[in-house]
């Protein structure tokens, strides 16, 4: 390994000369300095310091006082503060400085080379660690992908695929990471051949997964209580990677009670997966029975203008008694703040909805910008960006003002995305929908091994434009292409976060309840 080069600063540096070189026949290089002000002044001048050995009590500026000066300089350098006593006021304050470890005088050099072994080493033990478990867990996986799983199954398998992928994340195990993007394929390709087979099946016959139009029914509505206000979070497009992302910033405040999943309906796309969660029907049904809240994709104007009043019809269904609830979008920044400023008043409520819309934006916007491109080049920088907007979102503010309160929360979605890389061409007449992950129209071409096709919409619970309207919904990372400027397109949408169509990421989709601390 490359030598690793440690500053340690002590008033008394004569007595450890057995430490420093014990620690040069390890192969380590040791600067030593006798006070803090040459301890920071080598920080400012020498590039090369891998880790700090800083007395607690020196002449002059004192190791705290060295040590926030350190970490101004270099904020992520590792401090291993020693001390003759374990004084709870000063460990507290290095502790908050966030020192690496400390270590009692007199120094044991054992105790010194464990320490930066756990230091130095821990990201490359991490990360070997992490590679020989998956490599064990990497057979199990594909044997179970390929066993015939049901659709309960199915949800596992994409937890132990998302649990892996977080965690080479964090080991930064760039090897691990391409074998398991290749066992995600595998699962995607398995898992849209598992629906192709079952999907029409469960529409017509209802024994399948819960899916978006009972998703309050069955997880949410038997949830309410009398005396603890209910809000339901639904952030679009939200997949359960992210989710995992936001997770730990949420729980400093709620308590996760239950995490559970529903499948969104096909297509996997706001007009049809979200309309069906709020109606608490399929798209067929809510064109049959409230006709004038429902537009199909080859009608002009906003295809979820009517969440509220189906939310609404579908209480009146459910309950006997009367429920007080709202329903909140928020679609740019001044709704959000006027939602961070009203939260208080939404606990006024049996149960209030949010519909937050940033990550479909996100995601969308990604694929018409190119600095968006760049900050979120893959799935870990998605997942990091989906991350880094929470912690700063109003929506967060707004959340944690109401964990002071008695509330019950769920947080999910309406479906999810899934980054595309294989073009398929279709061709289509000019009412033929635009989405590239799904297509409806007549008279569409197209590679039926690319495909689940529905050609009787309504068995499949979907409205039917047109006589002739065919459905055709991508499988895996697959989008559609027209002939015209193939080419570009191609280049333009290759690698862009779309929906609409089956994958794990599209369809499986979380939804978690969680109470107040």
């Amino acid at each position: 390994m490359d030598k690793i080069n440690i500053l340690w600063a002590d008033d008394e540096i004569d007595l450890l000369k057995p430490q420093l070189l014990f620690l040069e026949k390890k192969g380590y290089e040791v600067i030593t300095v006798t006070n803090g002000y040459d301890a920071i002044e080598e920080i400012e001048e020498n590039n090369s310091i891998d880790v700090v050995f800083l007395d607690e009590s020196m002449p002059g500026i004192t190791g705290l006082e060295t040590l926030s000066k350190i970490k101004d300089i270099l904020p992520n350098i590792p401090v291993v503060m020693i001390t003759k006593n374990e004084e709870e006021n000063v460990m507290e304050e290095a502790l908050g400085a966030q020192i690496s470890d400390y270590l009692i005088k007199p120094v044991n050099p054992n105790q010194i080379l464990l320490t930066l072994r756990r230091i130095i080493d821990s990201k490359r033990l991490v990360r070997e660690k992490t590679a020989s478990d998956y490599q064990q867990e990497f057979r199990t996986i594909l044997m179970d992908i390929n066993s015939g799983l049901d659709y309960e199954e199915w949800v596992d398998i994409y937890k132990r695929i998302i649990g892996w992928e977080l965690k080479i994340d964090e080991s930064d195990t760039s090897e691990m990471a391409d074998i398991l993007a290749m066992q995600k394929s595998e699962a995607n390709a398995a898992f849209s051949k598992y629906l192709v087979k079952n999907y029409v099946s469960w529409m017509q016959h209802g024994d399948g997964p819960v899916f978006s139009n009972n998703l309050l029914r069955s997880k949410v509505f038997p949830q309410l209580k009398p005396d603890v206000p209910t809000v339901m979070v639904l952030l679009d497009n939200m997949r359960y990677d992210q989710w995992r992302m936001i997770e730990p910033i949420i729980s400093e405040f709620f308590r996760v009670e239950e995490e559970d999943f529903f499948y969104s309906i096909l297509p996997t796309s706001t007009q049809y997966s979200r309309n069906a969660i709020f109606a608490g029907m399929m798209p067929a049904e809510i064109e049959k029975y409230h006709k004038q809240w429902w537009l199909n994709d080859n009608q002009e104007g906003g295809k979820n203008m009517h969440e509220k009043d189906l939310l609404g019809e579908q209480i009146r269904r459910t309950f006997r008694k009367e429920i007080k609830f709202d329903y909140t979008k928020i679609t740019n920044v001044n709704n959000a703040k006027q939602m961070q400023d009203n939260i208080l008043n939404y606990l006024n409520n049996d149960f209030s909805v949010i519909v937050y819309n940033f990550i479909d934006m996100l995601s969308h916007a990604r694929t018409e910008m190119e600095v968006l491109k760049e900050l979120a080049g893959d799935e870990k920088a998605y997942r990091s960006l989906t991350r880094s907007w929470f912690e700063n979102s109003p929506l967060y503010a707004a959340l944690k003002r109401i964990s002071e309160r008695d509330v019950q929360l769920f947080m999910t979605t309406d479906h999810g995305t899934i980054r595309v890389n294989t073009p398929s061409r279709v061709v289509g007449d000019r009412e033929t929908t635009t989405n590239l992950r799904y297509k409806v129209g007549r008279n569409l071409q197209y590679d039926r091994s690319d495909v689940l096709e529905v050609r009787d919409p309504h068995k499949a619970g979907l409205p039917r434009p047109n006589v002739s309207s065919t459905f055709i919904f991508a499988k895996e990372d697959i989008f559609f292409l027209y002939p015209n400027n193939y080419n570009y397109y191609h280049n333009y949408y290759r690698n862009t976060f779309q929906h609409g169509g089956i994958s794990l990421e599209e369809v499986i989709c979380p939804v978690i309840r969680l109470s107040s601390k």
